[in-house]
């Protein structure tokens, strides 16, 4: 399977990560045999330490998205194939949680045993791309967030709500998508979106987000 990519469009940029899904895929082949495995609902939390285990999580079906704990401030969310728990190892257990957005499909391994394994397998390199992969999305995040507007922001996150599964983008008014991804006032949200529901650039039937019929401009 080639790499994909997750893609947002930008007045200031357009942010491209190369997701390397035969690398992630190389490292659930080996690190599944010994996982458990567990379905979840929708909007289901998941912490990384369980029993004082820290935990490495396998997402096999659905989407996951990645909180910080403090204010529930959503950072990423992963659709499957993925592998959490690995880039963010040293920091503590509790300062992030996951929550699935769909139900979803996922196999739980200890922590210390992944890193065993991917020694034993030498999977540095599947290990690395997986890393690269997750920094850029970070530094994507990053760049949405702190546009130089807050409509730069909003345009950027319409996009990026477009390109969520039927499924996620339908559960959700696009004005709450928003406001879990961003520093941005309720109030904020709601107008600029009422403008270009005016404008015909977006089309919303009771805040959800239905279709960008046109392309959203650059300045507002």
């Amino acid at each position: 399977m080639p790499e994909t990519k997750n893609t947002v469009q930008s007045n200031m940029y357009e942010a491209l990560a190369y997701k390397p899904a035969p690398h992630i895929e190389k490292l659930i082949d080996c690190l599944l045999p010994h996982a458990n495995l567990f379905r979840t609902n929708a909007k289901q939390i998941i912490n990384y330490e369980t029993y004082h285990s820290r935990q490495c999580f396998l997402l096999l079906e659905g989407t996951v998205a990645l909180f910080r704990s403090r204010d529930c401030f959503m950072l990423n969310s992963e659709s499957a194939p993925y592998v959490f728990g690995l880039s963010n190892q040293n920091a503590d257990a509790n300062y992030l949680h996951m929550q699935t957005l769909e139900d979803s499909l996922i196999a739980s391994i200890p922590l210390c045993e992944a890193n065993r394994i991917i020694a034993e397998h030498n999977l540095w390199q599947s290990l690395a791309k997986v890393l690269i992969y997750t920094a850029g999305r970070i530094y994507e995040h990053c760049t949405r967030i702190y546009a130089p507007s807050s409509y730069d922001i909003i345009r950027s996150q319409l996009y990026e709500l477009m390109e969520e599964s039927t499924e996620i983008r339908l559960s959700i008014t696009a004005a709450n998508y928003i406001q879990t991804r961003t520093f941005l006032s309720r109030s904020s949200i709601m107008k600029i979106l009422a403008d270009l529901r005016k404008g015909g650039y977006i089309t919303t039937r009771r805040g959800v987000l239905m279709d960008i019929p046109q392309r959203i401009p650059l300045k507002y």
